[in-house]
């Protein structure tokens, strides 16, 4: 197309919508000072200027609209408003602004008010409607667990929750004047809120949130309670807001009778005092119900702080604070002026003739201790423990509990202050702990638990072992010195039978004729060994690496027959019961039943109706012939050792133990362990360190000798009254072999009626004539054994 070259042709050029906008947006945000006033558009010519807006005001624009003429000729009105691409007025700008700060604002106001309105009162609604108060009788409180002797009757000692020793009592059993000073110094508007202080709780937030260390104060009764029994003590504005929702919604279902008397059961008053019970007790020395006006007010004067309003340290504080009490149950109109001024300032118990709520000072805290640990283990749980007011019921006898009391205390009284003293009885009927002394301090070491060695006490499971291998305690075997991998055994001072049968090298605890026993037994070591577990050593003992009665794990040396390894006095007990009971082993066990507060029994070991985990039956571990046999050769050992026989002549099997002290000639741990039909008692007299143990008068101390003392007295004392029981006369100590029960399984049984021996010591079937020949002794070939340490100090060679 051709065109004049002197003519020009312009091009109007109309900016789209999209344009617009997007020109208008970037005015908006900044102005560009190198943009020009107007824009210029194209033209043939070049680029021109496009004319300004005009100024016109809006009026005169919206009078003449701009028409458009159309490609056809013909016109259209309205057309759209023009354009400004320039930089904005200031008035416009202003306008702007103003705008947007108000938009701002309004956002602003929106935002707090759903940030301290709306969400709190939709949080307060959720958790108001969540929170689930209990019943007031469902409530389960921290409260004393009580531990009885097995009259059901005797307290041995007391389990206190770790929170406190809380034992409620009924509103009713506190004076209404007492109440009253708990109002007065707690909440004077009690009966009147509902439940929460708001001024309390904004008094709170701000010193949450200004950081102040007393923050908190000012909460009603029923925001106390509910932070002692649900929340804790946790200072953060979510744990006050909780505790008004919660308090708001208790007042509402609770009344207040039964939110004053949970708070009373449940609020701290010092000296270690949960509960008004407890408190009453600690500080006056009486129950709640005989409380007069001047004591509750005390009582209730300590509820602020009462470790800052301690008697025996802060008592001008505590009278001040006495003194408001009293005043506001003047203001509160319960106490009128004229018996206000009457009253006087109560005496309070010096804390020093306070007795302790916690029992477990004494040695009754060490049976504690038994008992905490049986009770878990029979599925007890912590909550029930903490909160149940359990009444549980031990197998202690009072009367054996007293006389090992009675037996260590008066025996150690004039002995060096450095020994300790370990004694415990078992019933071998059942496996029930009679009596348990494992030291004097309820707190400290327990030495029935303790693994010791046991010295010759430990012969005896070598005396069962050679009869599951058909050795006969008839066997007579020498006495003589015996030397074992360069290392000669010898017997207390130079001891010998000769050449005797194993039942009187038993009763004088020659050591050489067991060593050489030991060495003469298929696998001797381990013989005595799974004797010893058979009977009842446990194979895992605490405190003793890997398994028991093993050299580091590994097979037992010829030493475990003169007591190298270590056995807790418990454990000796229990096995010497075993025996006792004709070989059946019962696990020795504390607790024979457990009864909750409100009568529902928990445990219950005893009866034709037993609750809860039942220990194992009793087993038949060794045979009853090989059972009976051994008691019948350690019947005459007690009355051997020194003239320990029980009185009345009343049938024991007993057997002493001493070990040495490492190289040395001096002993350190000293033994004896006996038994009736009844009764089984394990005495063991030691130190703390490995020290040499002497009596009083500088005397070595053997187990015949002082522990045989303790424990003649303990058995004389528990079984005094009671029948006169015989052992079983199935076995004799010569030596008959019943059926046995061996490391791999029980033994062929063999006749146990057998000719008598004639054998010159055979002990209840004595020779015929005094000239009747020993029958001859068929000793097997010594097994080869490994050389080892059998004492600290005292390496035993090889033997081929």
């Amino acid at each position: 197309m051709l065109r004049h070259p002197g003519i020009q042709c312009a091009r109007w050029v109309l900016p789209t919508l999209r344009e617009e906008r997007a020109v208008r947006s970037f005015g908006k945000r900044r102005e560009v000072e190198d943009k020009p006033e107007t824009a210029p558009y194209a033209s043939i010519a070049g680029w021109k200027t496009r004319a300004p807006e005009s100024t016109d005001p809006p009026e005169a624009n919206a009078a003449a609209p701009r028409t458009r003429k159309r490609g056809n000729g013909s016109a259209r009105s309205a057309e759209p408003p023009p354009v400004r691409l320039g930089p904005e007025t200031e008035s416009q700008r202003l306008e702007r602004k103003r705008r947007t700060r108000g938009q701002r604002l309004r956002r602003l106001i929106l935002a707090l008010f759903i940030l301290f309105v709306a969400l709190p009162s939709l949080l307060f609604v959720l958790v108001y409607w969540s929170a689930e108060i209990p019943d007031p009788a469902a409530v389960r409180t921290n409260q004393i667990a009580t531990v009885l002797a097995s009259d059901g009757a005797t307290v041995l000692t007391k389990i206190v929750p770790p929170e406190g020793n809380r034992t409620p009592v009924p509103l009713s059993d506190v004076p209404p004047p007492v109440r009253d000073a708990v109002l007065s110094a707690e909440d004077r508007d009690f009966y009147t809120n509902p439940g929460y202080s708001k001024s309390g709780f904004l008094r709170a937030a701000r010193d949450n949130l200004l950081g102040r260390d007393d923050a908190g104060g000012g909460s009603t009764i029923t925001q106390q309670y509910v932070k002692n029994a649900f929340l804790g003590s946790e200072r953060t504005v979510t744990r006050k807001m909780r505790e008004l929702i919660i308090a708001a919604k208790m007042a509402r279902q609770w009344s207040k009778e039964d939110i004053l008397a949970a708070y009373l059961n449940t609020v701290y008053y010092g000296r270690g005092a949960y509960g008004i019970a407890a408190a009453s007790d600690s500080y006056f020395g009486k129950p709640p119900a005989e409380l007069s006006l001047a004591e509750g007010a005390v009582l209730a004067a300590l509820l602020r702080t009462p470790s800052l309003l301690d008697p025996e340290t802060h008592l001008p504080e505590l009278k001040t604070r006495w003194q408001y009490v009293l005043d506001g149950m003047v203001e509160m109109g319960a106490l009128a002026p004229g018996n206000r001024d009457a009253t006087v300032f109560p005496d309070i118990v010096p804390i020093t003739e306070v007795t302790a709520s916690d029992d477990a000072r004494g040695p009754e805290g060490l049976i504690r201790t038994q008992v905490l640990r049986e009770l878990r283990a029979s599925g007890i749980s912590d909550q029930d423990l903490k909160t149940g007011a359990l009444r549980i019921t031990t197998t202690i006898d009072t009367r054996a509990q007293q006389a090992a009391l009675d037996a260590v205390t008066g025996r150690l009284g004039n002995q060096p202050a450095e020994l300790r003293a370990a004694v415990v009885s078992v019933d071998p009927r059942s496996g029930a702990v009679r009596a348990y002394y494992g030291g004097g301090d309820g707190l400290g070491y327990d030495f029935a638990q303790a693994p010791l060695q046991t010295g010759s006490a430990f012969k005896v499971f070598a005396a069962v072992a050679a009869q599951q291998q058909f050795i006969p305690l008839s066997r007579v075997i020498d006495s003589a010195p015996v030397t074992d991998r360069g290392t000669t055994i010898t017997n207390v001072d130079g001891e010998s039978c000769g050449r005797c049968p194993l039942s009187e090298a038993l009763k004088r605890s020659l050591n050489t004729s067991f060593y050489r026993l030991t060495m003469t037994m298929s696998d001797g070591p381990r013989a005595v060994a799974d004797a010893a577990h058979l009977a009842g050593i446990p194979e895992q003992i605490p405190g003793v690496a890997g398994e028991s009665l093993t050299e580091d794990g590994g097979p037992p040396l010829n030493g475990i027959v003169l007591g190298q390894y270590l056995v807790r006095p418990i454990d000796m007990a229990s096995a010497y019961a075993t025996l006792a009971n004709s070989g059946v082993y019962r696990q020795p066990y504390f607790v024979q039943r457990v009864v909750t507060g409100d009568g529902r029994v928990l445990l219950d070991r005893g009866g034709d109706d037993p609750v809860g985990r039942q220990l194992p039956h009793g087993q038949q571990r060794i045979s009853r012939t090989i059972a009976e046999n051994t008691v019948a050769a350690m019947l005459p050992i007690a009355a051997y050792s020194n003239g320990h026989a029980l009185a009345d002549g009343r049938p024991s099997g007993a057997k002493t133990g001493t070990t040495q002290l490492g190289t040395t000639d001096l002993n350190k741990d000293a033994w004896m362990i006996g038994f009736t039909p009844s009764l089984s008692t394990a005495v063991w007299v030691g130190t703390e360190r490995s020290q040499p143990i002497r009596t009083g008068r500088g005397g070595d101390i053997y187990g015949s000798g002082l522990p045989s003392d303790i424990w003649k007295q303990v058995m004389d004392d528990a079984l005094s009254g009671t029948p006169i029981e015989q052992f079983p006369t199935g076995g004799s100590a010569a030596g008959g072999t019943g059926p046995g029960i061996g490391p791999g399984g029980a033994n062929p049984p063999t006749s146990t009626t057998r000719a008598p021996s004639g054998g010159p010591y055979d002990i209840l079937n004595p020779p015929r004539s005094s000239a009747a020949a020993p029958p001859p002794v068929s000793t097997p070939s010594p097994t080869p054994s490994r050389g080892g340490e059998i004492f600290p100090g005292l390496n035993i060679p090889p033997t081929r």
